[in-house]
């Protein structure tokens, strides 16, 4: 019987500065030695310039070095300074994936034109031995300042990594991972099989031209190669759609988090949305976008939807629920800018100031106090006693207003505001009424006709919730009978899709009546609570599981993945699911440590944690069994 012949043994070798850390080292230490000098910044950048010349392979890398330790006045005393800069300057994913150095500590080599005075004390906490660390050395003088490097060190000239590695004569295949091109010529000499562009720190485009892998992490790299331990699946291959200009915080977390991110400042068509949604992950959108069923037919990637708003009425949530795909909103980050807005607009209403300030513009003086009024002492109607009309509430009571409310849902009155039991007895004795319901689809034209003629005569109006819930042509011919004494109105049935096109309404032209283009929530305050606020969520869901708050999953708030795997099954909620995950988890002896389980009508989510030893089989079994929606592993 012929014997199967091994597989040849893999080896990996990495660079240090820009990819086993984040930093360049010698900038660092520049930064450091040349802490209170005034002529800091010209020489940091001469220095910056020169590392950046040479990791593009313009100059050589003697000649780089040489003339970066003639700007570097520094000294043996600055580098337990820069050591202890270094070790909490290490990439991200290498410190995911210390099991992986630890694992692989024998065939793992850092190879760095680096220095070994500062790289050791790093690579030592990594389980990597110091006879698997090249690299130059330092020269000093008496007096213990950096004089230069040992130029008899392979590694101070310009083929000094291929050398390295000649030298070494690995036996098996060669992986190199780094970010410059003196890396990549390990590949060109032919001492090894590819050469991976490290991109996590930074970007060379000469490099990354070169490389036969761009791996944004050491979580890509180790997923390439079936190695990975730390994470299930590299995050940079997890992409981010984000539009309708959607606050800069919301972007930058989502990319410092790993993933891909593409913005657009304007919503998408059906079609263009269906189209660009195929391989994305994660979509982030505003109130212009909508997210139908046909959309989704396309997006089998995609594992959850932001809404940076707090309506989800342009989110199709059902077909969402049917495809496991988790929603999440930003119910209270915007709260404030709405209710700001809405008193604004009541003082101005009250006055007459948008007539009075038009006026003024045409070179009208219209000094009069008639339909001039105080808010002080009138009646506020709020419809809808939400987050926005409670707020609404204790602002405007605080201000002199007395208040009433209506809600269909039973809620606690805030301070001395009266509870209606009907929106006919809130209608026919306030001043003022103003709408805070949502968009779903019964609140289709909420308010009518007849809920116009039951105001009383001469009120305001203000919508600030849902362009749909009112009838805009009723609106209108009550403005123009004066029955109706002024309107304000932030939201409308159909809205542009940019501020490029044109804004379309009956309400244009009207007297006293303050249109806004849907900027309720539109505060850089607002915007930025819901940056942070929605990818907060959705990176939970996506790292560990969690949907709190999700509006159409099961709200499961789970606690921090420990030396476990997580299984994650969304199904639909019929009858016997449980128990057939049970058994296929009897069946391979899994050992489970962490089990939670919520439903609505429509879904079911479990989530179990078990042991990181399991058979291939168990994954294939559970995402075999009958009404599952999705499955997902983490760990």
């Amino acid at each position: 019987m012929e014997s199967v012949p091994s597989k040849p043994l893999k080896y990996f070798v990495f660079d240090f500065d820009s990819t086993f850390t984040q930093v360049e080292a010698l900038d660092v230490l520049c930064e450091i030695a040349l802490k209170d000098d005034p002529k800091r910044e010209g020489i940091l950048s001469e220095v910056k310039r020169i590392t950046n010349s040479c990791m593009n392979g313009e100059i050589s890398f003697r000649e780089s070095l040489e003339s970066r330790l003639a700007l570097l006045p520094a000294h043996q005393d600055h580098l337990p300074a820069l050591v202890k800069e270094l070790k909490k300057s290490v990439s991200p994913s290498f410190e995911r994936n210390r099991e992986f150095f630890s694992n692989f500590s024998d065939r793992i080599y850092v190879v760095s034109n680096g220095f070994k005075d500062f790289i050791l004390p790093v690579t030592q906490e990594y389980d990597i031995a110091d006879d698997h660390v090249f690299a130059n050395e330092f020269t000093f003088d008496a007096e213990g300042n950096i004089t230069g490097f040992d130029a008899s060190n392979l590694l101070s000239t310009d083929e000094g990594k291929v050398a390295v590695i000649r030298a070494l004569d690995l036996n098996g295949d060669v992986y190199v991972i780094g970010d410059g091109y003196n890396d990549y010529k390990i590949k060109a000499a032919g001492f090894a099989n590819k050469f991976y562009a490290f991109t996590e720190n930074i970007e060379r485009g000469s490099v990354i031209d070169k490389a036969d892998h761009i791996t944004p992490s050491l979580d890509e790299f180790l997923y390439l190669n079936k190695m990975n331990t730390a994470i299930s699946y590299p995050k940079n291959r997890i992409k981010v759609l984000l539009l309708e200009n959607i606050h800069p915080d919301a972007a930058r977390r989502l990319k410092e988090e790993g993933y891909q991110v593409e913005t657009h400042d304007a919503a998408l068509d059906e079609a263009e949305l269906a189209e660009k949604i195929k391989s994305v992950s994660v979509l982030g959108i505003r109130s212009k976008t909508q997210v139908t069923a046909n959309v989704l037919e396309n997006a089998n990637r995609l594992l959850a939807i932001g809404a940076f708003c707090i309506g989800t009425n342009q989110i199709d949530l059902t077909a969402c629920s049917k495809k496991g795909i988790a929603v999440f909103n930003a119910p209270y980050s915007n709260t404030r800018s709405v209710v700001e807005l809405a008193i604004g607009e009541i003082i101005m209403l009250m006055r007459g100031i948008t007539d009075k300030s038009s006026g003024m513009h045409r070179g009208m003086w219209g000094k009069s106090a008639k339909n001039s009024n105080e808010i002080r002492g009138k009646k506020l109607g709020i419809v809808g006693y939400g987050n926005i009309g409670s707020q609404l509430s204790v602002l405007a009571e605080n201000m002199g207003m007395d208040v009433y409310y209506y809600d269909i849902v039973d809620k606690l009155a805030l301070g001395n505001a009266t509870k209606c039991n009907s929106l006919e007895e809130l209608l026919g004795q306030v001043d003022v009424v103003t709408l805070h319901v949502d968009g779903r689809a019964e609140n289709k034209q909420f308010f009518g006709a007849d809920d116009f003629a039951a105001m009383k005569p001469g009120a305001l109006f203000l919508n600030l919730s849902r362009g749909s819930v009112v009838d805009v042509a009723i609106l209108k011919e009550h403005i123009l009978t004066g029955r109706i004494r002024g309107a304000a109105v932030d939201v409308f049935p159909t809205e542009p899709k940019s501020n490029e096109e044109e804004f379309v309404s009956d309400l244009r032209e009207l007297p006293n009546v303050i249109l806004t283009p849907h900027i309720g929530g539109s505060t850089e305050e607002a915007q930025e609570n819901i940056g942070e606020f929605v990818p907060g969520k959705i990176m939970e869901y996506i790292n560990t599981g969690s949907s709190f708050l999700s509006v159409n999953f099961p709200n499961v708030q789970l606690p921090l993945l420990q030396n476990a795997h997580r299984l994650m099954h969304i199904h639909h909620n019929r009858p016997g699911v449980l128990a057939n995950i049970s058994q296929v988890l009897l069946k391979y002896h899994i050992n489970v440590v962490g089990q939670y389980l919520k439903t609505n009508e429509d879904i079911g989510y479990v989530i179990i944690d078990i042991d990181k030893a399991y058979s291939d089989d168990v994954i294939k079994e559970l995402r075999a069994i009958e009404n599952t929606i999705r499955f997902r592993v983490l760990f």
